[in-house]
């Protein structure tokens, strides 16, 4: 199966938006020191074009990867902060 490189960026990019409304820092400084470092993907860019997103989605099993990551802190989020954006955090 051909890698479909801007869907790959494009899940990297909302996972990153996601992780940027986390409402445990804890949760949020794992996104950052294992996931995707802070500054590499501009906040609210969904374009699919970013070649670090697309450098982050490269490698099947590092994209695999990130996406684990990316559902384990949800998991955690869940009992443990939530999300909070623009003034509602979730219940």
């Amino acid at each position: 199966m051909k890698k479909n490189m801007e869907e790959r960026a494009k899940m990297v990019e909302a996972m990153e938006y996601i992780c940027r409304q986390l409402n445990n820092e804890n949760h949020f400084m794992t996104w950052l020191s294992v996931g995707v470092a802070d500054g590499d993907i501009e906040y609210g860019d969904f374009a699919g074009g970013n070649p670090t997103a697309q450098y982050y989605a490269e490698d099947d099993d590092d994209f695999a990867e990130l996406m684990q990551l990316f559902l384990t802190i949800m998991s955690r989020a869940k009992n443990n902060g939530g999300l909070y954006c623009n003034g509602v955090v979730s219940k």
